[in-house]
């Protein structure tokens, strides 16, 4: 798993021995499944020339987002990841993730 930054407004010490930094949750409640709009593309960039499918758009919880990912991987044969709101399929996978989207319910573009 990737580190997170803790975001301190710029303090960097305190020699107060009760300060504690306090972290916003930003995770927001998952919406249905006919109200998520999903954008499926292929892209190159930063992959050293290797193709990925994205899947961005999804609005909800990373476990849900962690799911979704799951079921696609699993259906495409395939490793990938899910994070910052988008999934990220190893491989040209897009006519079979935007087939099993739809088999799921979600709007795909």
């Amino acid at each position: 798993m990737s580190k997170k930054k803790l975001d301190t407004g710029g303090l960097v010490y305190s020699t107060d021995p009760n300060f504690s930094v306090e972290v916003e949750q930003e995770e927001q409640e998952t919406l249905s499944i006919s109200e998520q709009k999903l954008k499926v593309k292929l892209d190159t960039k930063q992959r050293a020339g290797k193709v990925v499918t994205l899947v961005e758009g999804f609005i909800g919880t990373l476990s849900d987002l962690e799911n979704l990912g799951k079921q696609l991987k699993t259906k495409c044969g395939t490793g990938g990841t899910a994070k910052d709101g988008q999934i990220i399929i190893q491989g040209d996978y897009k006519i079979k993730v935007i087939e099993n989207l739809q088999k799921m319910g979600y709007s795909v573009k």
